[in-house]
């Protein structure tokens, strides 16, 4: 048959019109589809090419002083960033642009390429804190830089900078393992900038509040052509500010009588409270160069110096407690009956104890005789605490450090706090030197502040807090008191009152006399401490409390290679005095003076003290360590 006959046409004319319908009806139903069934899909594609997302961010909540007074504030400031580009290629190619104007080298360029990497999808912050001239020079060129975005961003400020830095801390970019946090949930947008250390970070949530968000329409060259409405905008949600318990007068206080150039800290609190009243270390950093991105620079130089400035050294630091142990050892053995306030040893004070086969002096080579427990407070007899800790016993020493706190962290409420160091129990031993390889003279070691202890600066003033309350332990904070533990000395008022007079002994005619003159008529209670130190001179320790007979502030310091805890006494007892409204017009004249050399010196007076109340040192220990099986009052002390 013919193909082109007219019944063959006709076959191939119905298929023909067969296909033709049934693309037409795919097409009517793919344009249902796209046009009625994912109209908002394709809608929100349409507008997400000319609409960005801008965040808005919420201001911090200040943070102030118990008296209201600031710590950390904002300040008006700029941040210029881009729109997000097509490519990270793209994106270099403006940070070339512009980077004569911002000072942006290499490695800048990389760092905020890095944020790109990030957050892809959000403008990316070139210069966080930029100055108004830079400002000014970016906007007289808008439209050379396309996806130019510069907007007002609140700005911290720390009006007391280093004084401040160890307790505030400072701000940071959100690391990429903190946007998975669970606690930014609540906010539509994982934040730029959160606390990185201090009150900063311990308090971050209620400080950061939530960042807002506005949409701005964009030309296809990037160049932002308006405002979208009003009506999509998330406005920002300012965080909640943070009242702290800090005297900010007795801190800056603290900070100017500080020895300058001296590593140490000083932490004072309210013994019937547990509020903390300063809290300074030394030396600091500038917390306000972290705004915006630190400098390399200077952060190099901050990790690499030898003083560590980054170390909050209240916390983060612990040293052999020296001395200030003493009360420890003698409030165990008060405790346990072994021993009243009025209780000599058999053996009087001659300059040394012979234990074994070693002699094991005291830091008084002429000795102090025959003492009461109180005297040998006074006096910090050595002989009499290494003959009070064999009484004591290794065993009840250990489980009676253990139950006061000594092995672990006071709970203060900042970030990083380390737990004290203390032997767990007799196993330590055993497992560190072997079995039956070390004598009962790692008792005499751990009775006079030495050998495996060592304590943070807020431990030692904790201790000290029961002493000169009611015996009973009150967590130190700065905002929330936290959990009290239930610690307690388990002395009684007695007890507790005739340590108290032993440690104003100490003040006006022992270890320490003539400090207590910065505090005028008041009453000073305290203890000395000397810490030896296997890499240089040894550390001072002083920890006083005041009106002896109602304490209302406690305070302790530490100053490494200060040499003798005597030299620390003043810098307390004048803390005290300012705090307690005692007139120091007289010593604020006095410099408080620390020995600068690392040699052997004779004994230095304390400043404006006359002769007979020149101090001695508080602990000298044989001049060789070893370990405590060959019988020696020491093992290596540690200082970190």
């Amino acid at each position: 048959m013919n193909s082109f006959h007219p019944h063959l046409l006709d076959r191939r004319l119905r298929w023909a019109n067969g296909v033709v319908w049934v693309a037409l009806g795919a097409l009517v139903l793919a344009f249902f589809r796209t046009q009625i069934l994912e109209h908002s899909k394709y809608q929100l594609q349409s507008e997400t090419n000319r609409l960005r997302q801008i965040p808005l961010p919420a201001s911090r909540g200040l943070i102030t002083d118990r008296n209201g007074k600031i710590l950390a504030e904002n300040l008006p400031g700029y941040t210029v960033s881009l729109l997000p580009a097509a490519d990270e290629d793209s994106l270099r190619a403006a940070l070339k642009r512009i980077a004569s104007i911002v000072k942006l080298d290499s490695a800048g360029i990389e760092r905020v390429l890095a944020r790109y990497r990030r957050t892809p999808y959000l403008p990316v912050p070139v210069l966080p804190n930029a100055t108004f001239e830079v400002v000014s020079a970016l906007e007289e060129r808008r439209l050379v830089f396309p996806g130019l975005l510069i907007q007002p961003e609140p700005k911290r400020l720390y009006p007391d900078s280093s004084l401040i830095a160890h307790l505030v801390g400072s701000l940071g970019d959100v690391a990429d393992t903190e946007r998975r946090e669970r606690r930014f949930a609540p906010c539509p947008l994982s934040p730029r900038l959160v606390g990185k250390d201090g009150l900063e970070r311990e308090y971050d949530d209620s400080l950061r509040g939530c960042d807002g968000l506005r949409f701005v329409e964009v030309s296809a060259l990037g160049h932002v052509v308006r405002e979208a409405s009003p009506s999509s905008t998330l406005l920002p949600v300012p965080g909640r500010p943070l009242h702290t318990s800090i005297d900010l007068d007795l801190q800056r206080y603290v900070g100017q009588i500080f020895p300058k150039g001296r590593r140490g800290a000083v932490l004072a609190m309210n013994p019937n409270t547990g509020e903390i009243l300063a809290l300074y270390s030394a030396p600091g950093y500038d917390p306000n160069a972290f705004v915006g991105g630190v400098d390399p620079d200077y952060w190099r130089r901050l990790n690499g110096s030898e003083a560590h400035p980054l170390i909050d050294r209240t916390i983060q630091a612990y040293y052999p407690p020296g001395s200030t142990w003493k009360l420890a050892i003698a409030a165990m053995a008060l405790k346990r009956g072994i021993v009243t306030l009025h209780s000599h040893m058999p053996i009087p004070c001659r300059g040394g104890l012979q234990y074994g086969n070693r002699y094991f002096r005291c830091w008084s080579a002429t000795g102090h005789g025959d003492l009461a427990l109180q005297e040998a407070i006074a006096q910090s007899c050595d002989v009499f605490f290494y003959q009070l800790g064999l009484k004591l016993g290794l065993t009840s020493l250990l489980e009676d450090a253990s139950d006061w706190g000594f092995r672990s962290r006071t709970g203060i409420d900042l970030p990083g706090e380390i737990a004290s160091e203390f032997p767990p129990g007799i196993e330590y031993y055993d497992r560190f030197y072997g079995p039956r390889r070390w004598t009962a003279a790692v008792t005499l070691n751990l009775a006079i502040g030495q050998g495996e202890n060592a304590q943070t600066l807020a431990s030692m003033v904790r201790f000290y807090q029961m002493l000169a309350s009611d015996g009973r332990v009150r967590p130190p904070y700065l905002v929330h008191p936290g959990t009290a533990p239930g610690v307690n000395l388990d002395l009684t008022a007695d007890q507790l009152a005739g340590l108290r007079q032993a440690l104003i002994s100490v003040v006006e005619r022992g270890t320490a006399r003539g400090a207590g003159r910065f505090g005028g008529d008041i009453a000073i209670a305290g203890k000395t401490g000397t810490a030896q130190n296997p890499h240089g001179p040894a550390h001072g320790w002083f920890i006083g409390f005041a009106p002896a007979d109602k304490p209302e502030i406690v305070v302790g310091a530490i100053i490494e290679f200060a040499r003798e805890g005597p030299f620390v006494a003043p810098l307390v007892t004048r803390v005290i005095g300012h705090y307690l409204g005692v007139d120091t017009t007289a010593a604020s004249n006095v410099r408080i003076v620390l020995p600068t050399d690392t040699a052997p010196h004779p004994m230095q007076l304390l400043p404006g003290a006359p002769e007979d109340t020149a101090p001695t040192p508080d602990t000298i220990l044989p001049d060789t360590t070893a370990r405590p099986d060959t019988g020696d009052a020491t093992t290596a002390p540690r200082n970190r």
